[in-house]
């Protein structure tokens, strides 16, 4: 079992910035990846970037690329999305998820969820 906490959402103006963290606890060991996901209201879970556990590999969904940035501080079991120059569009329960196997491409190779974080941006 993994335990996943996220942190760090709140409401920001259109252009500032917000850093996630996602604690992981449990099995940290057989993780493969970990992920970053949001969902808004009425629309399906999409991916956002994720990030593999051992080499530090990165993907970043075309929306996020050059304004989000995936990290991981593997000595504290914690991945961190830095969100800058937010725009609206941005606003959704962001939540991370944690891979054992796969490619880590799908929502369906995370086997472990945090509860998420709400991110809003104010136009």
């Amino acid at each position: 079992q993994v335990q996943l906490v996220e942190s760090g959402g709140g409401t920001v103006e259109t252009g500032g910035s917000l850093r996630l963290s996602c604690v992981a606890s449990g099995k940290t060991a057989d993780m493969r990846c970990m992920g970053w996901f949001r969902q808004a209201p009425g629309k399906e879970r999409e991916t956002v970037a994720y990030i593999w556990i051992r080499g530090g590999s990165t993907y970043y969904d075309d929306r996020a690329k050059g304004r989000f940035t995936v990290s991981q501080n593997n000595a504290k079991n914690t991945t961190f999305l830095q969100l800058n120059s937010l725009k609206p569009e941005d606003t959704a329960m962001y939540y991370c998820a944690a891979a054992l196997s796969g490619l880590c491409v799908s929502t369906r190779d995370y086997t472990y969820w945090g509860q998420g974080t709400q991110v809003t941006v104010s136009s």
